[in-house]
């Protein structure tokens, strides 16, 4: 039976770097590392878990919360009801150049497509409110309930990829996804951007 990663080391604590020189890959399993919870956790290529979401027992919260693997949260995202689909914003947690920890105002704002061409493709836009040139933004593009994913920037440049995880060849669960970042993105605001996609999908 294929392993989900070859070495799983739940009681790591292990630090969670914002961005790469290199390509990394990540394993995301769509499981919460909770007995009887809902969410996922994230292994770097080393098998250390590095990120986790934890809903515990509520699938489709409206409010859930990106923690590294000692459980500080990196970013908290709620679901605002606002027009047919509603947006999702995501809080930054960590601390600012000055040492002040960010709170209240959202960084990035989540907004589902119209659907125009297909009905299967499932089409988002990042808003990015940190970012002082307004015309920045990135894309979030899958299909509709699966969990698999591309991230591209404003111009169409890969950041992220998310897909179905192979072992020896074999394809494993829908559960089981091999994120690829590309080198200089912001791994924890990928993993964010993951996470919404999650609770659109309502996967979490």
């Amino acid at each position: 039976m294929a392993k989900i990663h070859p070495n799983l080391s739940i009681g790591s604590s292990v630090s969670s770097s914002c961005s790469s020189l290199e390509r990394e890959t990540f394993t995301i399993w769509m499981k919460s590392l909770v007995f009887h919870g809902n969410g996922c956790t994230v292994y770097n290529s080393g098998g250390e878990v590095v990120f986790r979401v934890d809903n515990y027992q509520e699938r489709c919260r409206s409010e859930v919360f990106l923690m590294d693997s000692s459980g500080k949260v990196l970013f908290s995202i709620k679901r605002k009801k606002l027009g047919i689909f509603g947006c999702w914003e995501g809080i930054n947690w960590s601390n600012n150049s000055k040492g002040i920890k960010n709170k209240g105002r959202p960084c990035f704002q989540v907004r589902r497509n119209r659907r125009i061409f297909s009905r299967d493709i499932l089409s988002c836009r990042v808003n990015l409110k940190f970012d002082e040139n307004m015309g920045s933004y990135y894309r979030i593009i899958g299909l509709e309930g699966k969990s698999t994913l591309k991230i591209i920037d404003f111009s169409g440049q890969l950041l992220a990829e998310a897909v179905r995880k192979q072992s020896l060849g074999v394809a494993l669960g829908e559960d089981v996804l091999k994120l690829t970042v590309e080198p200089h993105v912001d791994q924890s605001l990928i993993m964010a951007l993951v996470t919404v996609y999650g609770s659109i999908n309502n996967k979490l």
